[in-house]
């Protein structure tokens, strides 16, 4: 079974039934210490970019937004089996043109990281793809709101929503994180780890 273990703000580490492991935006807490064999930057703000936290394997892959968006468009990748399809992502401080969120496909189990993103047009045809798992900001601030990121987890339909990136400048916030009136809400504190 995959495992999900949130580090904090918005970074967590995935890893596979065959004990591959992948970092997605690393940043914030502990927990880099597993190798990784692939690392995923959604953009390249600085609390999303630390690929040099995580230990990695020979012939680690880091996929960015500057491979995600090669050609101009949203790229998708196959890593033996673990599926990155780049999905946009943009707001007032976020350029679509250099910032992307991630479907990933691991064990059979669909991820969506949502990176550092407000509504985006393409999350109406995300119902459609059965997605396990949203991460979903909500700071607010950099990105849109509780409010808003309720109305994305209705709108992409995941059996379980997970807010993350709740407070900025923080790791996480629990009494926030309670306010979010989103379904098929999970709350995961940094440091835990979770069986999807």
């Amino acid at each position: 079974m995959t495992k999900l273990f949130y580090q904090g703000h918005g970074s967590f580490r995935l890893t596979a039934a065959d004990g591959r492991v992948v970092y997605v935006d690393p940043y914030a807490g502990e927990g880099y210490n597993l190798p990784a064999d692939l690392i995923l930057v959604s953009h390249q703000h600085g609390d999303h970019n630390q690929v040099e936290l995580c230990t990695q394997k020979p012939g680690c892959k880091i996929i960015s937004n500057v491979e995600a968006l090669q050609g101009g468009k949203h790229n998708s990748f196959d890593l033996d089996g673990i599926q990155i399809q780049a999905v946009e992502a943009y707001n007032k401080n976020h350029n679509p043109a250099e910032c992307v969120g991630f479907i990933i496909t691991i064990d059979g189990v669909k991820i969506y990281a949502g990176g550092d993103t407000s509504k985006t047009t393409q999350m109406e045809t995300f119902a459609d793809m059965n997605l396990d798992y949203a991460l979903l900001c909500g700071d607010g601030f950099y990105n849109m709101g509780l409010e808003e990121a309720a109305e994305c987890a209705r709108l992409i339909g995941a059996k379980h929503n997970i807010i993350i990136h709740v407070k900025p400048k923080a790791l996480f916030d629990r009494e926030l994180a309670e306010k979010w009136e989103a379904p098929n809400k999970l709350i995961i504190e940094p440091n835990e780890e979770i069986t999807l």
